[in-house]
This record gives structure tokens, C-alpha cells and sequence, in this order.
């Protein structure tokens, strides 16, 4: 059987216009990757156009993309269009997935559960991020990683791996980020730009959800909770709330961190983080979720205390069966 990397080296030397999307809401992961994939493509003379239905967040407006990130569809789709870190189709948004019949989807994904919606599936969960994959294909196609392409990649990589700390942390991962410092990558200035983002406001959002924080199951379980009025209180976004639940892991005894985000009446999207065999992957998927073994999430419909009450359950059946 045909490598995926190969079945997209060759679409991509046979064609001359691409389109590059990534997961709405987009993380390092996906901003990294999309605007990585799109330097590649550049350097090898394809007309390539970014999108992403959320557009470019403010926190990484330093990122040196090679054309701007679009929210808003052309009006005519090249044959085949890139979908990058999307555990499924719902993921790239409704406008793109609506229009599905006009493009060939080549999906690359790290996500476990995917359901491989492309013409052409490139999906490793053992890869620690999407980020590492568009550099795989680089050096299939011999494109040096250096300039932004690199600093995209690394920015993928980092973001993902937690600044090489998390468990999903490979040999790979550490020796792509060994070989883009030795071709003049300037790591420090990146982790500046990655992590000097925050705001006055920002810092008042996470005061508040930090404020709401509870403990479950012998202090094994932490989880917090963000309500649109804290958010209209300290003049935040969604956006703001990244990274929080990796600080709520930090506490000694905390096996799973829990964040419960009000998206609508009765309706909160949540996201869980976990250490080790602490599978918090099998935990979404029983509220139609998915992610990655040490990283998923969801969403589940019902008032906030019956919500924390079913996902703190969940969570403590799934540590006491692992």
C-alpha cells in the first residue's frame, strides 16, 4: 500500500493551487501547521490560500504566515484542499465541510478517533503534533526547515508538547527541534513571542475561574468553571481561557483538571488534562467528545451543576477503572 506521505508528495507535485485549513478556534498546533504547510508550498511555486472559519487570533498575530489567514471562503475551491489537526469533519467548520463536493480533502491528523473523512488520510496519533508532520513531508520533499517555515513548525511542536514537557513528548519531537536550532532557529525569541501574550484582562479572567475551582474524589479530580458573564466582567474571549487548565494539573494531588465553559443556555463545552495511563480521552467520548489520551474534550447539555456533577462522575469511574 501506497505511504500517505507519498500519495501527498504526489498531489502536490502535480498541482499548482491549494487550500489550507485547520480547526476552528485554532490552537499553536493549528495556526502552526497551516502557516508551516503554506511556506512549504510556497517554496516549491504553488498558489496557496489559508483559512481558517475563526480567523487569526490576536495571541499569534506575530506568527510570519505566507499570506494572510482568510475567515471567509474563496468563491471557487481548488481541486484539493489540506484540513490539518481535525479530529473529524464537524471540526473544520460548516462552511468548508458544506462544500465538500467541490474540493478533495487531504486530512493530517494526530487526534485519536479520527474518522478519516479525506480523499486522502495521513492520520498518526503518535505523532505529538500536526506541526511534526508538515515537517516529515518537508524533508520528503526536500524543503529545507529553516526561516519561518521553522518557526511555524516549532511553534506547532512547542505548543503542543508544552514546551517539550508533556507525556506526548517523543525523541523525534526534541531531535526536529535539535535540527531547526542548528539551522539557525532563534528558540528563545519564539518562546518570547509564544508566551508574552497576556493581558491585564486576561489575568482577571483567570483570577475569577481559578476562584471557582473544586475538588473531587480525594482531591484527584480538579475543576473550575467559566461563565459568559466572567467573561463579559473582565472583557475576554474564549481565546483567553488557553493554557488555564494546565495550571490547574499543577496542584500536588490532581490526577485529571476539569474546565467547564458556557457556550449557550444549559450548554457547556468542556475540556479535560491528564497525566500518564489517566485516559481522559475515553471520558469525552462518552459525551460525544474526543482528543488525545492525555487531552479531550466536549460538550454536554444540562444546567452547570447537573453538567459537573455527570462529568465529575465520569472522570472518577474512568480513574478507578485505570
Amino acid at each position: 500500500m501506497e505511504s500517505p506521505i507519498r500519495r501527498i508528495s504526489d498531489v502536490i507535485r502535480d498541482h499548482d493551487e491549494f487550500l489550507v485549513a485547520s480547526h476552528y478556534s485554532p490552537d499553536g498546533d493549528a495556526i502552526g501547521s497551516i502557516c508551516a504547510l503554506g511556506h512549504l508550498l510556497t517554496t516549491m511555486g504553488k498558489r496557496v490560500k489559508l483559512y481558517n472559519p475563526s480567523g487569526l487570533p490576536s495571541r499569534y498575530a506575530f506568527v510570519d504566515a505566507p499570506t494572510p489567514i482568510a475567515s471567509e471562503l474563496p468563491d471557487t475551491l481548488p481541486a484539493w484542499s489540506f484540513v490539518l489537526d481535525c479530529g473529524s469533519r464537524e471540526r473544520m467548520g460548516e462552511s468548508l465541510a458544506a462544500r465538500s463536493n467541490e474540493t478533495g480533502f487531504i486530512n493530517i491528523d494526530h487526534h485519536l478517533g479520527n474518522d478519516e473523512f479525506g480523499a486522502v488520510n495521513w492520520v498518526d496519533p503518535t505523532q505529538p503534533a500536526v506541526g511534526n508532520m508538515v515537517a516529515l513531508l518537508a524533508e520528503a520533499l526536500d524543503v529545507p526547515l529553516t526561516g519561518p517555515l521553522a518557526e511555524c513548525v516549532y511553534l506547532a511542536v512547542a505548543t503542543d508538547t508544552g514546551f517539550f514537557t508533556y507525556g506526548n513528548t517523543t525523541p523525534e519531537s526534541l531531535e526536529l527541534a535539535a535540527q531547526m536550532l542548528r539551522s539557525g532557529l532563534d528558540i528563545a525569541l519564539m518562546n518570547e513571542r509564544i508566551t508574552k501574550q497576556w493581558s491585564e484582562n486576561r489575568m482577571k479572567l483567570w483570577t475569577e475561574a481559578m476562584s471557582t475551582m473544586e475538588l473531587f474524589q480525594d482531591k484527584q479530580i480538579c475543576a473550575t468553571v467559566i461563565t459568559k458573564e466572567m467573561f463579559k466582567r473582565t472583557g475576554t474571549t474564549n481565546a483567553d481561557t488557553e493554557n488555564l487548565i494546565n495550571f490547574l494539573r499543577r496542584l500536588k494531588t490532581v490526577r485529571v483538571a476539569a474546565i467547564l465553559r458556557e457556550e449557550g443556555p444549559d450548554l457547556y463545552k468542556f475540556s479535560l488534562r491528564s497525566y500518564g495511563d489517566d485516559n481522559v480521552q475515553q471520558v469525552a467520548a462518552r459525551f460525544g467528545g474526543g482528543g488525545h489520551k492525555n487531552a479531550a474534550g466536549g460538550s454536554i447539555q444540562a444546567p452547570l451543576a447537573e453538567a459537573r456533577e455527570q462529568l465529575v462522575k465520569a472522570v472518577a469511574e474512568q480513574l478507578e477503572r485505570g
